[in-house]
């Protein structure tokens, strides 16, 4: 060209056989002849779909791909705008992106066989349910969106040539303008161009094939035509298509051939304004509508190629395809290739969506709202996706202009490609096993640059497209998360929150622990779920960040067992914790008595420097344990004189829970042996002896921490050894330990409002005040808020007792002591629990005794600790 010039271009969807159809190269079959063995519950299809080999499946798509309408359309107007030098610059970095994906895909892809859906099914199945399906969706709509910018384009394509101007002028050179123009007619014709792709692929796979086979001979021989006439066309004069405005640019130019000056004219940008937008383009434009169409996960296998021949284009061409045609050694030619790769490119999308629909609707992600797109023919063509996809099409037909959506069409594209990056990435940081693939020629280094490269030209096309984009797949993430059914796929960040946790566990050192950042970490001692579900869901509040355990003990000996029957019960106790939304870890023991089962437990249970610090256990009484998880909606399970469970068959509705049923008695195991107080106490001693803090609670049966939090509430803390009234200490260590769980408590969220008593039992004689200053000065330097009350309790020590032993008539009298304190009783009382007696014969009596203080007092937990857990120092 003797002369720089604005040039006419036709903006079409970003992707290049982005039909979602991946197919296996190893094995030339379509992507949904593969059942994934993580498909699991799907039937078989009654009838395996043709298979294509792998001449119709892989090569022809792959080099349409390659030939495709940025071989007519893009490279002139690129080069007109930018020149020679940003264009090439634009294609190294274009494709740099693109080879990082390839990469991606490539090493995903040889890791196991793929199913239908392509993109999605690899993001699914790597990343999980939540990403995967909002990635689908958008793929899914890129692909329509795609498909319905191709139509279009092949419709401005043909009323360029063949459209009668509505204002009489003559658009182009072309003696055969016969169409007549305008809205509805460019509908109308779009329509007709649409309903010719869907009947093409409602009859399947095998006229898809055939018809890209003659596509592509048709594309090879317009490209040939194109080179010959390079060099056997001489200088002529072209009329540039839709330029009639001398203010925009010249409305001819002069083809010389192959000239130097011709060259070196055109090696620097000449940015433009342009005339079907009336915009000023610049680098980021014109990079847009570049890239926009020589994108493509599956170009990758081509892509050596789709490079080179690219590099030729741009040396040669300095204009669009009207230009192309006018220098064509048959005009013709040059039309009849871009209607075909159009009109391929259109089919290509439309096969793609309903591919992606289809995979969306056999993971059940959506639901029943889905459901419909799951029919197919009996050759294994889904033809309900088809159908839906061809009616989303026409709905976006309905918009008339190319660029309304071309740029989020591209920013979808790129949203995948960054999220096949990001799966390959997750899959190479978490170093599973099975992540084996046979192409290895691909780092996390690689990964990172395709995802840093995708967000770039996101945001460089439109900030505001890829911002809303970016909102749009969070909102479908967070929707699928809360609202679809667990999928059986396996998830990646369960695997890479091991790695991190392994990595973090290891680097928590014991040795390392300091009472300033004391918490606690509480292994509960669940008998029955069914009766235990206001005490767990109370613990979980004063478990305050730290680990949470819930212990189960079943009686029973494994070798007369035939198999472990503790491994069917995890997911009941794992559905409970899901179910009263707690965070807490759940750990089963098989022991031939309750007392070894929690001594394993205390042994075991936990990892690393994150280990129970804390013992909780039910009160042993007499108290008939209620049912709090009884509802119509739970199944009712039963369990056989051997012990199995065995459900009820008249209520299956939900099988999340499989408790044994709540008998009289206290603890009585499946076998009918029951624990005895004596072996009780015994649980107790030996928590001591393992450095455990310990607590006892009593009445939590009826616990509601909501009906507990109404109105004005207390929380009542009584730090003194009351069975031993000869020794009212406030500052050893287990007085200390029970106000720090107060105090815990009442840092939750939800006792904030709750205001902690402190009860200050004095004598007849000693100094009130004084005592009372020392308690206010303990809990300033502690940091800690309460209300002190001071309680006489002469009376009470009055009665006959000694070192060894309290009567009961003082453990009454104390006891009434503390109901008598309030006229409204506290949502919880915190008691000092003393160690068990050395004489394990007295092991009943202290049982007794703490029995006697407790009685009636409502929910109570009798607390002893070991370990310092308080500190005054910054």
């Amino acid at each position: 060209m003797s002369e720089r010039t604005p040039l006419l271009h036709y903006r079409l969807s970003a992707s290049v056989n982005e039909s979602g159809e991946h197919r296996d190269t190893r094995t030339g079959r379509d992507e949904d002849e593969h059942r994934s063995p993580a498909a699991v519950g799907r039937k078989p299809a009654s009838k395996q779909p043709p298979k294509l080999n792998i001449f119709f499946g892989v090569v022809i798509p792959t080099l349409l791909s390659m030939f495709s309408v940025v071989v007519f359309l893009r490279i002139g107007f690129v080069v007109g705008q930018c020149g020679l030098y940003q264009t090439i610059a634009m294609l190294l970095v274009a494709y740099f992106i693109i080879s990082m994906t390839v990469l991606s895909v490539c090493a995903i892809s040889t890791n196991g066989a793929l199913d239908a859906g392509g993109a999605y099914y690899m993001i699914s199945r790597a990343l999980g349910p939540e990403f995967g399906g909002s990635i689908g969706i958008m793929f899914f709509l890129a692909n329509v969106c795609g498909s319905a910018l191709y139509v279009l384009g092949l419709v401005e394509a043909m009323l360029t040539t063949f459209g009668v101007p509505e204002d009489g002028s003559s658009l182009s050179a072309s003696r055969y303008m016969v169409l007549p123009t305008g809205y509805w007619w460019s509908l109308l014709y779009g329509t007709v161009i649409l309903l010719l792709c869907v009947l093409v692929c409602l009859i399947g796979a095998h006229i898809y094939a055939k018809a890209t086979f003659l596509i592509f001979i048709i594309v090879i021989v317009v490209l040939g035509t194109i080179f010959i006439s390079f060099f056997i066309v001489p200088f002529r004069t072209v009329q540039l298509p839709g330029h009639r405005n001398a203010s925009i640019g010249p409305t001819s130019a002069n083809f010389t051939g192959f000239k130097l000056d011709t060259l070196m004219g055109n090696v620097q940008a000449d940015y433009t304004v342009d005339y079907t937008t009336g915009v000023m383009m610049s680098f980021a434009t014109v990079f847009a509508v570049m890239f926009n169409g020589c994108t493509g996960i599956m170009a990758g296998s081509n892509m050596s190629g789709g490079l080179f021949m690219y590099y030729i284009f741009i040396y040669i061409i300095f204009d669009d395809y009207g230009f192309l045609t006018d220098i064509n050694v048959w005009h013709p030619f040059v039309t009849i290739g871009v209607y075909s790769s159009t009109l391929s490119a259109a089919m290509s999308n439309l096969i793609g969506a309903s591919r992606v629909l289809y995979a969306l609707s056999r993971d059940d992600l959506f639901g029943r709202f889905l459901s419909p797109a799951k029919h197919t023919s009996s050759s294994g063509n889904p033809w309900v996706s088809v159908l839906i996809s061809w009616f989303l099409v026409q709905l976006v037909l309905f918009s008339g202009k190319l660029n309304t959506i071309a740029s989020i069409v591209t920013i979808f594209f790129l949203l995948v490609y960054a999220a096949v990056d990001l799966a390959c990435l997750a899959l190479e940081w978490a170093s599973a096993p099975n992540f084996r693939p046979t192409f290895r020629y691909f780092t996390w280094h690689t990964c990172v640059l395709g995802i840093i490269g995708c967000a770039i030209m996101m945001f460089l096309i439109n900030a505001i497209y890829a911002s809303a984009s970016i909102a749009f797949m969070l909102l479908l993430l967070l929707l699928i998360h809360y609202l679809s059914p667990v999928s059986s796929w396996g998830c990646i960040s369960q695997a890479l929150i091991f790695h991190q946790v392994r990595k973090y566990l290891l680097m928590l050192d014991v040795r390392k622990d300091h009472v300033k950042f004391w918490r606690p970490q509480v292994l509960l001692m669940v008998s029955n779920p069914r009766c235990s579900v206001g005490l767990i869901t109370f613990i979980n509040d004063i478990k305050k960040s730290g680990l949470y355990v819930l212990g189960h003990v079943q009686l029973g000996d494994l070798d007369v067992l035939p198999s472990d029957p503790l491994q069917s019960q995890y997911d009941s106790w794992l559905s409970l914790v899901d179910h009263l939304n707690i965070k807490a870890f759940v750990n089963l023991t098989l022991a031939d008595s309750v007392r070894h089962g929690v001594q394993h437990l205390l042994f075991i249970s936990g990892l690393g420097g994150m280990r129970p610090n804390t013992l909780v256990l039910g009160f042993y009484d007499d108290t008939p344990p209620q049912d709090q998880l009884q509802d119509s909606a739970l199944p009712i399970c039963s369990f056989s004189e051997s012990g199995a469970q065995v459900d009820d068959p008249e209520n299956q509705s939900d099988p999340s829970f499989h408790f044994p049923p709540v008998r009289g008695g206290v603890s009585v195991g499946r076998d009918g042996k029951s624990l005895g107080p004596q072996e009780y106490v015994c649980i107790i001693a030996d928590a001591v002896k393992m450095l455990k803090n310990v607590a006892l609670v009593r009445y939590f049966g009826q616990f509601d921490r909501t009906q507990a939090l109404q109105g004005s509430v207390f929380v009542d803390v009584w730090p003194v050894n009351l069975l031993r009234p000869d020794s009212a200490a406030y500052v050893d260590t287990c007085s200390l330990f029970l106000l720090q769980l107060a105090c815990i408590l009442n840092m939750t969220r939800a006792w904030q409002k709750a205001k902690l008593r402190l009860f200050l039992c004095v004598e007849e004689g000693r100094s009130l005040k004084g005592t009372e200053q020392k308690l206010k000065h303990l809990l300033k330097d502690l940091r800690m808020k309460a209300d002190i009350c001071t309680v006489p309790w002469d009376s009470q020590i009055a009665f006959p007792s000694n070192t060894s032993r309290v009567s009961d008539e003082y453990l009454q009298a104390v006891n009434k002591l503390i109901l008598d304190q309030t006229l409204r009783p506290p949502a919880v009382r915190f008691l000092y629990l003393p160690r068990p007696p050395a004489d394990t014969s007295r092991y009943h009596d202290y049982l007794h005794q703490l029995e006697l203080l407790t009685r009636n007092l409502g929910p109570t937990l009798l607390i002893h600790g070991v370990t310092p857990v308080i500190t005054t120092d910054l």
